[in-house]
């Protein structure tokens, strides 16, 4: 092992691109080494002897209160451009160190993963979270290569490199929102199980970060080079040491475990099968690349913006109808998900699919089909057959939606059998049924199928929603539906599984209106007025029509695993047609944005007739959100007269 030191310029230079890392993914020879933690011939030990640990005194910053899933702000916040925002990222990890800590009985913690999703500030960040994490005795820090992982890679990292050594993980990312100056930049924390801190941990950390007197960080001359080979060991401290480690091997091996590589491959190379993949430039990109492309050999034609920038080039890397626009045009899709009449289908392909900025959520639509996540969720379900890590026990012991994703789930798991939960949006209420019996010792809900409305889809194969192992089921589904299917003859379609689905249970028409960067103030008056006049109030009075408010409630949740109560977690508004059928309304504030307040507005209706399913959602639906929206005063309360999105 070689010892060599680092110059101050590198090390400057290193600090002041915000962009060395996802740039160094996209050359050619970036990831010419392989081989999980193992030293290579060239890997170096840079060692820092005079490193010192340091406390620095600090005041508490208010506002750190993680949401659903991690604490995200403007990009300038975390940069500490302000001084009322001064180390705001060493304090941030000084409370959820300290917060760990506690967790795990005093005891120092000995292993973290720490990695990001390429977004600009991801790589400064990095070095200030490794001294800081040095500073607090952290032996050991292992850091993907390149420095960026997607989240599902995260996860599975944390249960199975070096047999589940790691204890958590730091993972800098604001998922589907947008980067690069002036936009979003978040961190969020990921437990031993691999899943997302629950709300006792994010609460505890908040806590302390509002007592915060002091840091620990180190005095150290040494920049972690994060394109390093990997096996490359920097030495922050006598005791605490950074090793670069593979992003990929141990995410492909759990897929691997999951789904029938060989049988996909061979697929692959059937006349008619095409695939479109859109990485949105995030981190889900190059993973897919190793899957899609080196693993199952479909042709580098088959990716689109599948290199990591860090501001996404200059997209909102969210994959809906509307931000993945590129995609859905290229399946022959309106913007509203309708067909385009207009589009060849002789050269659209088979299967398209987007991930997001940190790779955990999907979009999937077919030649000419937008597959909503409700319903795909639920197909993936009724299909399970086609899935090797179902099939291994005979099914899913339990299935999972959030409680505004629609009904299509909960009707097949009735007619399977199969275990049904819905649950307050946000993964980590997912975390706990998956990991009853691990966890808990409580009853064993594994193999587990999970999802939300907001394009997430995910198994116990992790504690984390998957991009690519929904884009994997879904190829899985296609090769199963076509495996009696002679060359030459007609393959069977996206359209034709979801047209099937319909056909044995019906369509749960659904979409999702979004009313991004409200005023909180004005956001907050439509929650009340809608709580207020008719969740507590009388329901006769809201204005008459074909479609008649039926009631009105607040969700609230008590988790089956351990007890604890989640409330108001959404404003459901049951409506019946004329022609007696039933159609649902939630009002849900979201809490993934950086800035303001986002309204989602959630519309379902089911539709029993096939002569009926052909309609587009939004139109379906047009009716429902109209009254729906009239009867809360959206355009009078928030001067909104239409949404930022729907979906």
């Amino acid at each position: 092992m070689r010892f060599h030191p680092l110059s101050a310029t590198f090390g400057l230079a290193l600090l002041c691109s915000p962009s060395f890392s996802a740039q160094a993914w996209n050359h050619p020879s970036m990831f010419s080494v392989r081989g999980g933690t193992s030293m290579s011939k060239t890997s170096t030990c840079l060692k820092n002897t005079a490193s010192l640990v340091k406390e620095v005194k600090t005041i508490p910053i208010p506002g750190m209160r993680p949401g659903t899933s991690g604490l995200r702000k403007k990009v300038e916040v975390w940069q500490g451009l302000d001084e009322s925002n001064k180390n705001y990222v060493e304090n941030f990890i000084q409370s959820l160190i300290d917060t760990a800590i506690a967790n795990n009985g005093g005891v120092p913690i000995e292993t973290l993963i720490v990695a990001g999703d390429g977004r600009y500030f991801n790589a400064e960040a990095m070095q200030i979270i490794f001294r800081v994490l040095a500073g607090n005795g952290v032996s050991n820090i292992w850091v993907p290569q390149g420095g960026i992982m997607s989240t599902p890679a995260v996860s599975a990292a944390i249960r199975r490199f070096e047999g589940g050594k790691a204890q958590g993980g730091i993972v800098l990312t604001a998922s589907h929102n947008p980067g690069g100056p002036g936009e979003d930049f978040g961190i969020k924390y990921n437990e031993a199980y691999g899943q997302p801190a629950g709300e006792d941990f994010t609460e505890a950390l908040y806590k302390r970060s509002l007592e915060l007197e002091t840091f620990k960080t180190v005095d150290s001359s040494i920049v972690v080079d994060l394109n390093a080979n990997i096996g490359t060991k920097f030495s922050i401290t006598e005791g605490s040491t950074v090793t670069i480690i593979d992003p990929y091997d141990t995410y492909i091996d759990t897929l691997k475990s999951c789904f029938d590589f060989d049988g996909l491959k061979n697929f692959c190379q059937r006349g008619g099968v095409s695939v479109l993949y859109d990485g949105m430039h995030g981190a889900g990109g190059p993973f897919a690349r190793r899957v899609l492309v080196d693993e199952l050999g479909l042709p580098e034609s088959s990716l689109l913006r599948a290199n990591p920038l860090p501001d996404f080039g200059g997209c909102h890397p969210d994959p809906n109808l509307t931000y993945a626009s590129d995609l859905v045009k290229r399946m022959g899709l309106n913007a509203d998900g309708s067909p385009d009449e207009g589009a060849d289908i002789n050269s659209l392909p088979m299967l398209g699919a987007a991930n997001d900025g940190d790779g955990d959520r999907n979009l999937i639509a077919g030649s000419q089909c937008f597959v909503t996540p409700s319903d795909s969720l639920a197909i993936i379900c009724d299909n399970w057959e086609a899935i090797p890590h179902f099939v291994k026990a005979g099914g899913p012991k339990g299935v999972a939606r959030s409680m505004p994703s629609s009904a299509a789930l909960d009707v097949v798991a009735e007619a399977r059998g199969i275990t049904c939960f819905s649950t307050p949006t946000g993964w980590k209420f997912f975390g706990n049924l998956m990991s009853s019996k691990e966890m808990f010792d409580g009853r064993d809900y594994t193999p587990f199928l999970c999802g939300e409305e907001s394009f997430g889809t995910g198994s116990d194969h992790i504690r984390e929603k998957d991009g690519l192992w929904a884009v994997l089921a879904w190829m899985s589904i296609l090769m199963k539906a076509n495996e009696n299917i002679s060359e030459g003859e007609s393959l069977v379609t996206v359209k034709d599984v979801v047209k099937r689905h319909w056909e044995k249970y019906g369509r749960h028409f659904y979409c999702r209106y979004d009313y991004e960067g409200v005023d909180s103030d004005a956001a907050n008056k439509v929650m009340n007025h809608i709580r207020d006049s008719y969740v507590n109030g009388d329901i006769s009075k809201a204005t008459p029509g074909d479609i008649i408010l039926s009631g009105a409630e607040e969700f609230s949740y008590t988790d089956p695993v351990d007890g604890s109560t989640t409330s108001k977690q959404g404003l459901i508004l049951t409506f019946k047609y004329s022609s007696g059928d039933s159609a649902r309304v939630i009002f849900r504030l979201s809490g993934t944005g950086s800035a303001g307040a986002t309204i989602r507005m959630y519309l379902e209706r089911f539709e029993r007739d096939p002569s009926n399913h052909e309609e587009a959602a939004p139109v379906a639906l047009k009716s429902l959100a109209d009254h729906a929206l009239s009867i809360v005063n959206m355009a009078e309360l928030t001067g909104r007269d239409s949404p930022t999105v729907i979906t």
